[in-house]
């Protein structure tokens, strides 16, 4: 599992966009943490470290979005719902990078397990974040 202390949010910027070749068509990336840690502003940087040029919301009203990208990307927030049967989530899992925050909601259609797991939480004044891949077996994360 790999582990980062983000102390603003340009290391967070420069963090996601580390990652812009890491993620293929079908992987799903769960962002998990409190309201504000910072999952969206992860997602702006990756987009845009993908070329994306335009701004990019959380879709908490809509929650579906597409992106051009390449890879094509899916961000859906999750926040507002009790489940996501019905949203058309399952139309993006095999053709897009899907980026998907509040997955607890998500969990009637995916495994966690079989997901890349991308947690952001507070520490003191800054942020700690980690990444966990489907390949890697479940790892307490600090401050649980």
């Amino acid at each position: 599992m790999e582990k980062v202390h983000l102390p603003d949010e340009s290391a967070t910027a420069a963090w996601a966009a580390s990652m812009a070749s890491k993620f293929q068509p079908g992987d799903i990336v769960l962002l998990s943490g409190p309201l504000g840690a910072g999952k969206t502003t992860w997602v702006r940087a990756y987009l845009h470290a993908l070329g994306y040029l335009g701004p990019v919301r959380s879709p908490t009203y809509n929650l579906i979005q597409t992106f051009d990208t390449l890879p094509p990307v899916m961000h859906a927030d999750l926040y507002r719902l009790k489940g996501s049967m019905g949203i058309g989530l399952e139309d993006y899992l095999d053709t897009h990078v899907c980026l998907i925050e509040w997955p607890d909601r998500a969990y009637d259609m995916i495994r966690p397990e079989d997901c890349w797991q991308l947690t952001i939480d507070f520490k003191d004044e800054s942020r700690v974040a980690s990444l966990r891949s489907p390949f890697e077996p479940e790892v307490a994360f600090e401050g649980r």
